[in-house]
């Protein structure tokens, strides 16, 4: 099963719970105030935000055209298109820092990300920087391995930032493509978490002024709304640059993208849909508007 196919099974829920009904609303009725109140409903339902769903209802008045669903596409890819092509340095090694809360499917992403990297033939190295849980360390190594990348991590409790500088170092004098550190997700100590993530890029800085080039947050899908709430607190902790959007195979929200890039205005630049290294791609919004209101052979709405 190619990609495209996967990520138009993984939004299946999103379809079948939503999209669909929306689909079949505009190909088939006038765009009434009823109809719209209809639609605004189920995009809110669907996880799309409230910004974004006005937006969408606004643009589909103004442009009174007799293809509101064809409408409706362009909107979305209109939302979700945003530059999203990874900033790599000219100069090796690219750094690349994933934040996001525990169990968003940070660590997993770290591995599927250097699997892909290592696919175009790069050597890459994982930092364990989330020093806290043994379990995520041990959970780390066995995806470096499964990737074919060079792990490095400290003792339990270990300094996170030791940690990162010792995985850039490497880096350097090995002279290897691309470092990946795996960073602690405890929002709940929100200060803390601030003060360790800012200490990682001082002390990265040190060594490689302008790293990390990347700040990928990961978000877990079937967080919904909670996701975008994350979103907006990391973007306040550590500069943000783009969105890794998990677990989108597990959940009927599927509409979370869109509010993210509305809201925000940061953008998604991969989404993983299944367990496997090959399971995370680059964020495509053609792909994944089309996928996201193809219609289902099944469909009964």
């Amino acid at each position: 099963m190619g990609f495209f196919e996967k990520l138009k099974e993984g939004l299946r829920k999103s379809r079948e719970t939503f999209f669909n009904h929306i689909t079949k609303i505009l190909k088939s009725r006038r765009l009434d105030e009823d109809t719209k109140a209809e639609i605004e409903e189920l995009l809110i339902s669907a996880d799309v935000g409230v910004e974004a769903t006005e937006y969408i209802i606004k643009k589909l008045e103004e442009k009174k055209s007799e293809d509101a669903f064809g409408t409706l596409k362009e909107v979305l890819i209109e939302i979700l298109s945003k530059p999203n092509g990874l900033n790599i340095p000219v100069e090796k090694p690219f750094v690349i820092s994933m934040v996001g809360v525990n169990g968003s499917g940070k660590t997993t992403t770290c591995g599927k990300l250097a699997a892909m990297f290592r696919e175009e033939g790069k050597q890459v190295v994982i930092g364990a920087c989330d020093t806290f849980r043994a379990a995520a360390i041990d959970q780390l190594k066995v995806w470096a391995e499964r990737a074919g990348a060079t792990f490095i991590s400290h003792m339990e409790g270990a300094d996170a930032a030791a940690v990162a500088f010792d995985a850039v170092n490497h880096a350097i004098s090995k002279s290897k493509d691309v470092v990946i550190l795996d960073t602690a997700g405890r929002l709940h100590n929100k200060r803390h978490l601030m003060e360790e993530l800012a200490k990682i890029n001082r002390v990265i800085k040190k060594v490689l002024p302008n790293a990390p080039h990347e700040v990928l947050l990961v978000i877990d899908a079937v967080t919904g709304q909670n996701g975008l709430q994350q979103a907006k607190t990391f973007r306040e902790i550590v500069g943000v640059t783009g969105i890794v959007l998990t677990k989108l195979d597990g959940t009927a929200k599927g509409g979370i993208a869109i509010a993210i890039a509305k809201e925000l205005g940061i953008p998604i630049k991969f989404v993983g849909v299944g367990e496997g290294l090959e399971d995370l791609k680059p964020f495509n919004p053609h792909d994944f508007v089309e996928a996201l209101l193809a219609g289902d052979d099944n469909d009964n709405t």
